[in-house]
């Protein structure tokens, strides 16, 4: 069992937005299923950080723009925002993506959120959301380099799965890079 520190620990939610689930722009297939997990989960924490892409329309990883992706979370659309199923209150926003020069899977690439969880006296970030194999996955290995230890919640992400097989190429290389991989049912209540 994983015990959960509600003082050092904090949860973070990577972009469960309305165009990453069924009907947005660049859907993850049943991205929407994980959000009673990630409900449930969220419950046990009194820190709850959510990271949303939050694109100029001209954004470099569009297809227009030369990238691989449709036009997706376009900043002050629908669909940029978190999923309305989330219950979520006082979760601190994290939005990246902002440069339209500037890829940006990582919640933590160009933006504040190392420095806001340390100023909380963070030392363990549990990760949930969409997609594992993209933002998920690179938002995991940068926390693990900012020093940062780490839970991957594995019943509470979901894969865009681009190739049948990168989700679970996308958690080896979390795991290699010191990330412990675990279901919800594997943590204690908070303390």
């Amino acid at each position: 069992m994983i015990k959960i520190d509600r003082l050092k620990d904090a949860v973070l939610i990577v972009d469960l937005q309305n165009d990453f689930c069924p009907g947005g722009a660049l859907a993850v297939p049943d991205g929407d299923l994980i959000v009673p997990a990630v409900n449930e989960f969220i419950k046990r924490f009194l820190r709850v950080y959510a990271t949303q892409d939050w694109h100029p329309p001209n954004h470099i990883s569009f297809k227009e723009q030369g990238g691989i992706w449709p036009p997706h979370c376009i900043a002050g659309t629908r669909g940029a925002e978190l999923h309305p199923g989330l219950r979520i209150q006082g979760e601190t926003r994290i939005r990246k993506g902002a440069d339209p020069a500037k890829e940006a899977y990582s919640g933590f690439q160009g933006t504040d959120l190392a420095e806001k969880l340390r100023e909380a006296y963070i030392r363990r970030v549990f990760v949930c959301g969409l997609a594992t194999d993209y933002c998920v996955k690179a938002t995991a290995i940068d926390a693990l380099k900012n020093g940062f230890d780490l839970v991957v919640l594995e019943d509470a992400v979901k894969g865009v799965e681009v190739n049948p097989g990168d989700s679970e190429a996308a958690f080896d290389e979390m795991r290699r890079a010191g990330a412990i991989i675990a279901n919800s049912d594997e943590l204690s209540p908070a303390s």
